[in-house]
């Protein structure tokens, strides 16, 4: 892999693996201020950026040594409104400015490969984007959101509220392979 896609698929995974750490501690501060739905967003999407990490990781298999990863993390948690906002403010920086630059790069770079795990967390972010936001809403009105079951793609991460799709909008795989959050 060419050094720019190479580092850039480093800062994702260390990106994707702080989220999902993140997301983790998030779940647990709304358990504990009574917003079960909201933990269980937390935690569908935690899993999700597992499986985006696994997938960054899996790309650079050959390598063996130590590297930096440089990742934009949001850090001081708070409420569960507070912590909300910083993931939307999260997902909002992958879907405006880290996954675009990163998918042109390996494009340009020609690394297929690395382009197509970078289309699918870039893909899966917008959702989560928009489930932050809808639970961020509730939560500022003093209630738990209102969330059907979360579906989380195993293969690629792809999250969405309600049922699962008979095949996944981006890596394609069966309704077999997603996992409900209920």
């Amino acid at each position: 892999m060419k050094q720019m896609t190479e580092q850039n698929m480093i800062n994702a995974f260390g990106g994707e693996s702080q989220a999902h750490m993140r997301y983790i501690r998030f779940a647990e501060i709304a358990e504990k201020e009574n917003y079960p739905n909201v933990a269980r967003l937390f935690r569908a999407i935690a899993d999700a950026e597992t499986i985006h990490a696994f997938d960054h990781y899996q790309e650079l298999k050959y390598l063996d040594g130590g590297r930096v990863a440089n990742s934009m993390a949001a850090f001081g948690p708070g409420s569960t409104s507070k912590n909300l906002g910083l993931s939307i403010a999260g997902e909002t920086f992958e879907i405006e400015e880290m996954y675009p630059a990163y998918i042109e790069v390996a494009r340009f770079q020609n690394e297929n490969s690395a382009k197509r795990s970078f289309e699918w967390s870039y893909g899966t972010e917008k959702e989560h984007k928009k489930l932050f936001e809808k639970a961020k809403l509730a939560i500022d009105k003093g209630m738990d959101a209102k969330l059907d079951a979360i579906q989380v793609c195993e293969v690629c991460g792809y999250t969405i509220e309600g049922s699962a799709p008979d095949t996944c909008p981006l890596c394609k795989a069966k309704k077999d392979k997603f996992k409900a959050y209920k």
